[in-house]
């Protein structure tokens, strides 16, 4: 089973390649479930489907065409579904602190709320009952911050309440007596337990070689720094760009004076696009003149899903024998001397490129060293670390 999140800049026509995408995998014989993450019914007015039709659970999708099954991610419901279900859970800890529990019915989402929806979507829907699974994700910026979500909750949970804690639980209530202090309750630590494994089943699903990115640009001059700026963030978090659609590309050949320049222009930028594509597809897909609506006007923009790409790999290169050093490489496509920041804090390499920050945990091997340098050449950074001898085994 694939799964492809489709993102892009807003407005350069993500929804509709995400359409198109699923509906051509389901004409060729595939089952597929489309997941729209738009407030608006943008995905129903590419689809053709009535306003309001497309459900907001993805156990219970609509079939908009033969093989093709459409849901949304529904934040608000999702917010008050997992309030709800806290509450109850808390229920004891509540009625202790005479807290009067809040009703489903006054319950409104909180704001960045929209990314814990969509992974939780992600992690729970029924995956195994298709071949592929299209996400309509937001704009590239906010699905990289999605992305980057579970991995670094998981980190502070971690350092909150860490997993040690389970070795102290016995002695729980004779702390609370030389303290004199209560001390957690049970039901933090279970409730923490559960988070931590839902945070870690995400990340798996984020991480798995079948999951791929897509990104959708309308050529422009913001075109080729959107595909840096997402190549960048993507190799960061260790996944790889499989394809970039270019969105409403104009004929070549038009007559129009004004049409031809434009077109022109167009395909200037698309050069820049296409320098880079060394390790993805790029496919253009035509201006239709308007925005697309029903499958019949989706079949022009007709794209098939390419083999996934592979996720991209922190190598650790021993180079003891030659130079003394391991070298951690790390692909940072597209990042500049300028924009890198690198600090080592503990086990954990703090590495800062452009607008992305990443806690990166060491391998086992290079926390018994200390950072001797670093380079970046070729979009990839390769950091050196020195054996310590107080912490090196000896003879190795």
């Amino acid at each position: 089973m694939r799964t492809v999140l489709v993102t892009g800049a807003g407005g350069a026509g993500r929804t509709t390649v995400a359409a198109a995408t699923a509906l051509t995998a389901a004409r060729r014989g595939a089952r597929v479930l489309l997941l729209g993450t738009d407030r608006d019914d943008t995905l129903g007015a590419a689809l053709g489907t009535p306003a309001g039709a497309i459900p907001a659970d993805p156990h219970a999708p609509l079939e908009a065409a033969p093989g093709l099954l459409v849901a949304r991610v529904d934040a608000a419901d999702d917010f008050r579904r997992e309030l709800t279900a806290l509450q109850e859970r808390a229920a004891t800890a509540l009625d202790l602190l005479g807290a009067t529990p809040l009703d489903t019915d006054e319950l409104t989402e909180l704001p960045g709320s929209e990314p814990f929806a969509l992974l939780r979507a992600l992690r729970t829907a029924p995956t195994a009952s298709y071949d592929l699974v299209v996400v309509d994700m937001p704009p590239t910026h906010s699905t990289l911050a999605a992305l980057a979500l579970p991995g670094q909750l998981r980190r502070y949970v971690r350092r909150l309440l860490p997993p040690e804690r389970q070795a102290a639980r016995s002695l729980r209530p004779m702390l609370a007596q030389l303290a004199g202090v209560p001390m957690p309750a049970q039901w933090l630590y279970e409730t923490t337990a559960r988070w931590d494994a839902e945070l870690a089943a995400t990340q798996a699903v984020l991480e798995s070689p079948a999951l791929s990115v897509r990104l959708v640009v309308e050529p422009g001059p913001a075109a080729a720094e959107t595909l840096r700026t997402a190549r960048l963030g993507l190799a960061l978090y260790g996944l790889a760009l499989d394809a970039v659609v270019a969105n409403r590309v104009l004929p070549t050949a038009s007559p129009d004076p004004w049409l031809s320049a434009l077109s022109a222009q167009q395909q200037e930028h698309l050069k820049e696009v296409h320098g880079s594509a060394h390790l993805f597809e790029v496919r253009e897909l035509p201006h239709l003149g308007r925005a697309p609506q029903g499958p019949d006007e989706l079949t022009p923009l007709s794209y098939e899903v390419s083999p996934a790409s592979a996720v991209v790999r922190h190598v650790v290169e021993d180079r003891r024998a030659e130079d003394g050093v391991l070298v951690w490489h790390l692909p940072l496509p597209g990042a500049t001397k300028q924009e890198l920041g690198l600090v080592r804090r503990g086990d954990e390499l703090v590495l800062t490129v452009g607008p992305f920050r990443r806690l990166l945990p060491l391998p086992s091997a290079l926390r018994r060293c200390t950072v001797s340098g670093a380079g970046l050449t070729d979009g990839v950074l390769r950091v050196r670390f020195t054996p310590d001898p107080g912490l090196w085994p000896q003879g190795r």
